[in-house]
């Protein structure tokens, strides 16, 4: 935290590198090249704060997690829950049509977002700065709201079907959003203007996600694809081809290099992000995976399927493999998962 104009300020660093045996004075002396506001004054405080952070990772405890709260929420069911980055507060959306703004530790209400004609299906902040909440929903359109004081900034038409998926950029400058008419739109946050159509998909859009630069965006559909798309020109760059069941859920890794995509044949691929190509063919579930993603430090891959377990691959035989893979004529490989 820091003081700018009288006003405190937080900016929040990534150590996505930090481990037990990481040398913290490297890595600070690191950050602060790029990180101004890190002075030699209180370079030794946060030397001492990773320190403590370090030794937190380096504890071996069986960790143990109970019922913290139940929450009667919503008078009909809810579609989905999201938490702004800090974890004080969380949202959910429901079939009754409204959002609910919630304080994570109280476990109280602090406002309900209300507005739309139909079941609000997908929600989030825009996340790392949480001031604001997007939800769309089955009545075609998203709503741009404060979380602080629940006022609607805009109302996003031009969908001809329901919205299903939705994210913001990490700059917070677009939230895009993809629905089951078969397009995904982004949308300018400030101007409440649509930016561009992204038109290709033969099915619906499932889901979507900017990588962190925000320069690329990927969309996932029932046609069996995932397409990689220019933000600034709503241009396709790459669809990747392999699945052979819809996709359910598709993710870049922190450093844009790759791609992880989850589908309804049971198996999760792996793939190059620059140039479209299918890496590997993670198999092992019994049934549809539902959700994947990447560890923020982008070493391993989660996976959620119908088979009721979640699945843990470690990038760093991956890796090793795709080294080789940089020879012609090497073709893409399959791994079969290990449950940790």
């Amino acid at each position: 935290e820091y003081v700018q104009g009288g006003e405190p300020k937080t900016r929040p660093i990534d150590l996505l590198d930090l481990s037990p045996d990481t040398d913290v004075i490297a890595l600070v002396e690191e950050i602060q090249k790029g990180e101004p506001l890190i002075t030699a004054s209180c370079k030794e405080y946060v030397i001492n704060l990773v320190r403590r952070l370090q030794e937190k990772l380096g504890e071996q405890e069986d960790h143990k997690f109970y019922l913290f709260k139940v929450l009667r929420a919503h008078m009909l069911p809810l579609t989905n829950v999201a938490f702004n980055k800090s974890g004080s507060r969380f949202i959910t959306g429901s079939y009754d049509r409204t959002c609910k703004v919630w304080d994570t530790a109280s476990g109280e209400e602090l406002r309900t977002l209300e507005g739309h004609r139909n079941v609000v299906f997908a929600i989030a902040f825009n996340n790392p700065y949480g001031d604001k909440i997007a939800t769309g929903s089955f009545d075609n359109t998203c709503k741009l709201w404060s979380t602080e004081t629940g006022k609607c900034y805009y109302t996003f038409r031009g969908h001809t079907a329901e919205i299903v998926c939705l994210s913001f950029n990490l700059q917070s400058t677009l939230v895009a959003t993809g629905s089951m008419d078969t397009t995904a739109k982004l949308w300018d946050i400030e101007k409440g203007e649509e930016v561009v159509t992204l038109s290709g998909h033969s099915a619906e859009i499932i889901t979507l996600s900017f990588n962190t630069t925000g320069d690329r965006i990927i969309t996932g559909s029932f046609d069996n694809t995932v397409a990689v798309w220019e933000v600034v020109t709503g241009r396709m760059l790459h669809t990747l081809i392999g699945h052979r069941g819809e996709i359910s859920s598709a993710q870049f890794n922190w450093d844009c290099s790759l791609i992880v995509t989850g589908s309804m044949d049971k198996t999760c691929m792996l793939w190059n992000a620059m140039t479209g190509a299918h890496i590997a063919t993670l198999t092992g579930h019994s049934d549809e995976i539902l959700d994947v993603c990447f560890d923020y430090a982008g070493q391993r891959i989660a996976t959620a399927s119908a088979d009721g377990k979640v699945w843990l691959c470690h990038l760093c035989y991956l890796r090793e493999i795709m080294i080789s893979m940089n020879e012609p004529g090497t073709p893409p490989f399959l791994c079969v998962f290990v449950f940790l």
